[in-house]
């Protein structure tokens, strides 16, 4: 009797150890774990000039850590959360040999959405209200070229006389600028959807007229696409193609405007990024 007794007590600790441990072990009850993005690393970086903070989204290639001596192209990407994953999926299919590094928007900037330095960093032409800064494009090149280039190319096996800059919508306007104040930042130039408004698309007519006399030699190639249900930004896309094309003899090679069917502004945006990987990799 006594043994049974024993058994007795044994089961019910086992039933309630069992239910104690439950939510441990339950699918349903356990944290969902983060997704990360195979071989990406996340890197703070701190504006230099600015003291701003940012991150970088840094992809490398599957075979990186295998070819110790191989240096490999790299894409730089603004608004890197929004496009960052569409480009992985494109270079992984098309062009699997490629760094991606994606930059983020500033970190650290209080009391604003997420996406809120966008508007300063990557427009061309300054606002009148204090509160709501414009117009700073050129902080924003010093930033890419002393701070985000120099550290991947100090850190990362990448090529520098292979770079790209993917900008789509608003991130034209800083690509655009990039192209015609400094274009040995990168060597591809890819314009997505080019979202200028009439004041900008007069800066930047204006800018390479004046760029134009002192700079010799223009070794880029530019790829520009536009939905073709963007009726609002068909204008301006012409513009763009018109002042580039006047720096053509000067070693500016420009693929485009391609049209991509059927789009708007938004649902021009997953094409845009697959025909432009593929013009990329054609490319270089």
């Amino acid at each position: 009797m006594l043994a049974r007794f024993m058994e007795n007590v044994v089961e019910k600790v086992a039933v309630l150890l069992f239910l104690v441990f439950l939510p441990c072990v339950s699918p349903e009850a356990s944290e969902p774990k983060a997704y990360e993005m195979p071989r990406t690393q996340v890197v703070p970086i701190r504006d230099s000039k600015a003291g701003r903070q940012y991150e970088l989204y840094i992809k490398l290639p599957e075979a990186y850590s295998e070819n110790a001596d191989q240096k490999y192209p790299a894409i730089y990407t603004t608004d890197a959360i929004w496009h960052l994953e569409m480009l992985s999926g494109a270079t992984e299919y098309l062009m699997p040999d490629v760094i991606l590094v994606g930059i983020s928007w500033q970190t650290d900037l209080a009391g604003e959405v997420a996406h809120a330095s966008r508007f300063r960093d990557y427009s061309l032409v300054k606002a009148t209200e204090s509160q709501n800064p414009r117009g700073e494009a050129g902080n924003h090149l010093s930033f890419i070229r002393d701070d985000v280039i120099e550290f991947v190319e100090g850190n990362y096996r990448a090529d520098p006389n292979e770079r790209a800059y993917f900008g789509y919508s608003l991130g034209v306007q800083l690509g655009a600028y990039i192209l015609l104040a400094q274009p040995d930042t990168f060597k591809h130039y890819i314009l997505g959807s080019p979202a200028f408004g009439e004041q900008s698309g007069a800066y930047i007519d204006e800018f390479e007229t004046e760029t134009a006399s002192r700079q010799q030699d223009f070794d880029a190639k530019v790829f520009v696409s536009i939905g073709e249900l963007e009726d609002g930004l068909m204008g301006p896309t012409r513009d763009l193609v018109s002042v580039l094309q006047r720096r053509s003899q000067s070693g500016l090679a420009l693929t485009g405007p391609e049209t991509i069917e059927d789009s708007d502004h938004s649902t021009a945006f997953p094409p845009t990024v697959i025909r432009s990987v593929r013009w990329l990799s054609a490319s270089m």
